[in-house]
């Protein structure tokens, strides 16, 4: 399979679901253990382009596919819009997979709409959220509030900043389109 671009190769291990090669194997942070059943939206990754949950999907299953984590996420940012740079803010949640995942040179849209409107508090759920944004803004370039909100309703966010989160995906498809920051 291909990990955010790189080429990698599966464990022997026919068990080992696709997060655990992830984090354990790759060292990769992105990815969140929240449910273990595909149904928090933490552990969210992009398989050949689209959402997926990776605490479910055996890593077997994933061979010769692209799989992109929240670290490689800036990567493909030239294919959907203008990458951002900014100085990392004191103490603040980390939008792009922590401090040691990805320097903060480079963001996507998405991660930088997500600072901008403080849309995390924990944080552990962001990455999750940002992963499943970012793959509704590619396929549909103008979301309604309403379909935002649908996309995101298999993310969960217990610290309450649903407000947030759909202002910071408003802000991302903006910025994606070209508009001015808002």
């Amino acid at each position: 399979m291909r990990v955010n671009g790189r080429s990698v190769d599966l464990p022997a291990s026919r068990e080992a679901t696709l997060l655990h090669v992830l984090r354990n194997d790759l060292g990769l942070n992105g990815p969140k253990f929240g449910c273990g059943l595909g149904q928090c939206g933490a552990c969210t990754v992009w398989v050949d382009g689209v959402a997926a949950r990776a605490c479910v999907i055996p890593a077997r299953c994933v061979a010769g596919r692209a799989i992109t984590t929240l670290e490689g996420l800036p990567d493909v940012a030239p294919k959907l819009g203008t990458l951002v740079s900014s100085p990392p803010p004191k103490g603040a949640a980390a939008p792009w997979g922590g401090p040691a995942a990805r320097p903060r040179e480079r963001w996507h849209p998405v991660q930088q709409a997500f600072e901008d409107a403080q849309a995390a508090q924990c944080g552990y759920c962001l990455n999750g959220m940002v992963m499943q944004a970012a793959a509704l803004l590619a396929r549909e370039p103008n979301p309604s509030e309403a379909r935002i909100r649908s996309e995101l309703s298999g993310n969960l966010c217990r610290c309450g900043t649903h407000v947030e989160i759909v202002a910071a995906v408003q802000r991302a498809a903006l910025s994606l389109a070209g508009g001015a920051d808002s």
